[in-house]
């Protein structure tokens, strides 16, 4: 459907409401409900089932429908994708999906990870990791599979800290006030600093997958690896970049 005949199904759901209008917008809008679990399973993994993501998603869709207003200059792309990914976080975090255990081994991990780059003054191998945890690097490179759960409570507190949706990019109504110009230069800086926390695999990964918006697939393609490979790069790349990021972490979703 292209923009057109998107606003005038808008215009007519919004004068009458009615549950066939409703439920059009609903079939609309379903595959942005796909394409944003799709992101999210970039961290859970097997964590999660995709198919579940999705069901979660359809509610926070469902609701952004039922409160989104025209009249706001935001798209309802944007609106929908952070009420989209809300539910799903949300019913993750309900259902308990991160174990004390798999916290308690973020911890682990972290600790070991600054004790050995304080000590040697580089970064730490998974090698070096894996002994001072006293584990094998198989079982080590599975608690990272695991950990991607944990990044969900990130997502969370990221998602938390603030709950208004940002205007439309597109928007020629929208200007960036001082106060923003100073957020973005920041942003780019800290970016650029996190960037160079990670070796040159992790980064690839990073700029392939966010920049250029590759699949696992794709990239495990370039880099001529597996994709549990990719997937473990990411994951260790997320760790390293948590501590610089801080609140700008949660572009990475």
């Amino acid at each position: 459907m292209n923009e057109a005949l998107r606003k005038k199904l808008w215009e007519d759901y919004m004068k009458l409401k009615t549950p066939e209008l409703r439920e059009k917008i609903i079939l609309e809008y379903a595959p942005l409900v796909k394409v944003v679990a799709g992101r999210l399973n970039m961290y859970l993994g097997y964590s999660v089932e995709y198919e579940d993501m999705v069901s979660y998603g359809i509610f926070g869709l469902i609701d952004a429908i039922d409160k989104f207003d025209m009249a706001k200059e935001v798209k309802f792309e944007t609106y929908a994708s952070l009420r989209i990914r809300g539910a799903i976080l949300d019913q993750i975090r309900k259902m308990d999906w991160i174990p004390r255990t798999i916290r308690q081994r973020q911890k682990q991990i972290d600790t070991v990870m600054k004790e050995i780059e304080t000590s040697t003054g580089r970064e730490a191998t998974d090698e070096e990791i894996a002994k001072k945890l006293g584990i094998s690097e198989d079982e080590y490179l599975d608690w990272q599979t695991q950990l991607k759960v944990n990044n969900v409570v990130s997502l969370n507190e990221y998602m938390e800290q603030g709950s208004d949706i940002p205007a439309d990019k597109n928007s020629n109504h929208s200007f960036d006030t001082p106060e923003m110009v100073i957020e973005k230069g920041e942003l780019k800086e800290v970016l650029a600093e996190a960037l160079e926390l990670l070796t040159e695999k992790e980064k690839k990964v990073v700029l392939l997958y966010y920049y250029e918006e590759l699949t696992l697939k794709e990239i495990s393609n370039i880099l001529e690896v597996s994709e549990s490979r990719i997937s473990q790069l990411h994951t260790k790349a997320l760790q390293k970049m948590k501590s610089k990021m801080g609140k700008y972490i949660g572009i990475l979703d």
